[in-house]
């Protein structure tokens, strides 16, 4: 990530604004994050006052980091931000993530020989809607009798935890603003990283053997290849929250997992002796103190079943330092909700799954003009639906997974306005004719594929395979009428051409003046053929579609090995020409030349029914007259008016 696009935050310079102090020999004041209570919090001043203190001012020696940089360093403050913590306590686990965040870290560290080239001043890049915002602040931290208020280390001369805090909070407006949030969404901040959230209590998974052991493989991988988890107990009450169970877990917390092992137990004291393996999972309390204290808690007698080489190995400490291991069986049982954070590889290098990435940005905006609204609501608002910003994609392959994520604009700097809320969001996928270039106006006439969970969550994510085709992507908020801002992601395994629509119906060009204007509009959708004339020995064909208009042509796959082939291709045409037909040919893919099986001609017109119909296959040319084995069946949907399909 080079400095060159990393864009600054209210375009203050970090490296020309430290140059101006140590010229002038003063340290740093942040005229945009000003050491006052509103900066502080936005419902009212302080409960106590709270003076702003300089690291020199708290201890002799202050560092950015001690003995380098821990998930053990931080301990939360004054500040119901334990979901920031805890993705502070994932980061430190990987040095490649966290030095995008802190930038230039050794520049940035106290050089006591120099202490004239330090200008109080400090910067960290942030993962905004898309794109890295780097956010300068003054080293001034609001302290209350000497103690910093908020996010602290371990070690009272190391800062980098408080100062990222400080960061963070004048992205989001001031320190308040981070009371209360979602571990997933800083991590996101953090890293560009892709979420997944899973609901354990709906999904089963405390008495789901099956369901547990996938889970678990599932996690394993996404740690191995350098993502980040996070997990919490959520209360079922207001008056539940921040209680702690019988076995030591904090309802309402975000706890930060540290690692996932296969532990051996016991001795191999046979060379033919097989050691028992227990799945484990170890997480981290952001308080830095109230662990688990059911099996394999700290000090249980379940850890003298493992030998003393694979407690060393997993670096096992008896003491209440926050971190704790527990089976992933109880894991399962004991947490309600986990948020996993996937690091998306893009890299042609690497030797782990890459995926091909496509971003959108986008806006829902009202209008009062239904095809210039683009704020229509999810799928329950019929008549509104479609008049949401639209996007296409193409499945090349057979088969591929495909990874949606969509990102609404953090809404936290608005809470001083009391409208701080996110927004419930989601998106629809929809199968759409292998040559939609315009913009959809009727939901009928389109396959529902796959919906999203509509949540108040800044970000919703999908993971699912497709067949190959073209497909649309509809995101939405859940009620219509609503403005903001978002970002749409796409991750497929071979290009996958993601674009939006934004015209309604063809453009008239010059050329149109001599060929004529598109009259009508017609959807073609092959359903299946049945009854072909078999092509082989084995008594079956490789049949595939072309579907002619005009001069366009739009074919379906190849369906090896059938005389009976389902298609679901799909196909519209603007038509210049109504009294021309559109022609449909099924063909017999050959190595050495493909063979004709068949075609009707559609009229196409408006007038024509809309359901299913089953029609015999023809001959071509002379033989047009002729019925030729076998029969399709098609839907057809015509319109005169261009912008109702």
């Amino acid at each position: 990530m080079g400095s060159s696009s990393v864009k600054p935050f209210k375009d203050q310079k970090y490296q020309q604004l430290k140059q101006q102090c140590i010229a002038k020999g003063e340290l740093f004041e942040d005229p945009e994050f000003p050491a006052s209570d509103a900066s502080l919090f936005y419902s009212g001043p302080p409960p106590r006052k709270v003076e702003w203190k300089r690291p020199k001012e708290l201890c002799e020696d202050p560092r950015l980091f001690v003995n380098g940089i821990s998930s053990h360093d931080l301990h939360q403050g004054k500040l119901g931000n334990c979901w920031f913590v805890a993705a502070c306590s994932c980061l430190a686990l990987r040095e490649n993530l966290w030095q995008k965040v802190i930038p230039n870290f050794k520049e940035q560290e106290w050089n006591q020989k120099k202490p004239e080239r330090y200008g109080g001043i400090f910067h960290f890049h942030f993962w905004c809607l898309g794109e890295w915002i780097d956010v300068v602040i003054d080293d001034r931290l609001p302290t209350v009798n000497g103690e910093l208020v908020f996010c602290s280390s371990k070690d009272r001369n190391e800062f980098w935890s408080a100062l990222l805090e400080k960061a963070y909070a004048k992205l989001a407006g001031c320190y308040e603003a981070l009371d209360g949030g979602n571990t997933a969404e800083a991590i996101i901040d953090f890293t560009g990283a892709v979420a997944e959230s899973i609901d354990m209590t709906r999904g089963t998974y405390a008495r789901d053997i099956s369901k547990q052991l996938k889970l678990f493989e599932d996690l394993l991988k996404v740690q191995r290849r350098g993502g980040l988890i996070s997990c919490s107990v959520v209360p079922s009450s207001p008056s539940d929250f921040e209680v702690e169970t019988e076995m030591g877990l904090i309802k309402g917390h975000s706890y930060s997992v540290t690692d996932i092992r296969k532990i051996r137990l016991g001795e191999k004291l046979l060379s033919c002796a097989k050691l028992e393996k227990l799945f484990m999972i170890r997480l981290r309390n952001p308080w830095g103190k109230t662990e688990w204290n059911g099996p394999w808690s700290d000090e249980s007698e379940e850890w003298k079943k493992v030998s003393k080489a694979e407690r060393t190995r997993l670096g096992l400490t008896v003491e209440n330092d926050g971190e704790f291991w527990m089976t992933f069986e109880d894991w399962c049982k004991n947490f309600t909700h986990v948020d996993i954070c996937r690091i998306v590889n893009t890299s042609i290098f690497s030797i782990h799954k890459t995926w091909e990435k496509k971003m959108m940005r986008g806006s829902w905006i009202r209008n009062a003009d239904p095809l210039l609204n683009r704020s229509g609501g999810c799928s329950n608002n019929k008549d509104t639906f479609l008049q949401n910003p639209q996007y296409v994609f193409d499945v090349k392959k057979a088969e591929d997974k495909v990874l949606v994520s969509l990102q609404q604009k953090d809404r936290r700097i608005y809470k001083k306005e009391g409208k701080g809320n996110n927004f419930a969001i989601g998106f629809e996928i929809l199968k759409v004719e292998n040559n939609r270039e315009y913009r959809m106006h009727k939901m009928h006439i389109q396959e529902q594929i796959f919906t999203s969970s509509y949540i108040d969550r800044r970000t919703v994510s999908l993971k699912v395979l497709l067949k190959q085709g073209r497909y649309a992507l509809i995101p939405t908020t859940f009620s219509p009428g609503i403005e903001t801002e978002f970002i749409l992601r796409l991750f497929t395994d071979v290009p996958s051409k993601l674009r939006e629509l934004t015209m309604d119906k063809p453009k008239p060009t010059c050329l149109d003046i001599l060929r004529g204007f598109p009259q009508r509009v017609s959807q073609i959708k092959i359903h299946s053929a049945e009854g072909l004339q078999s092509q082989d020995r084995h008594g079956g064909a490789s049949p595939y579609v072309i579907i002619k208009c005009e001069n366009q042509k739009v074919s379906s796959p190849v369906q090896r090995g059938t005389v009976n082939a389902v298609f679901n291709t799909q196909a519209i045409f603007y038509r210049r020409n109504v009294q021309r037909p559109v022609i449909v040919q099924l063909w017999h893919h050959d190595i050495c030349s493909d063979r004709f099986l068949g075609q009707v001609l559609l009229t196409a017109s408006p007038s024509d029914p809309r359901d299913l119909q089953t029609l015999r296959l023809c001959g071509r040319g002379r033989r047009e007259a002729e019925e030729m084995p076998g029969h399709i069946t098609v839907k057809v949907v015509s319109s005169d008016d261009l912008v109702e399909l």
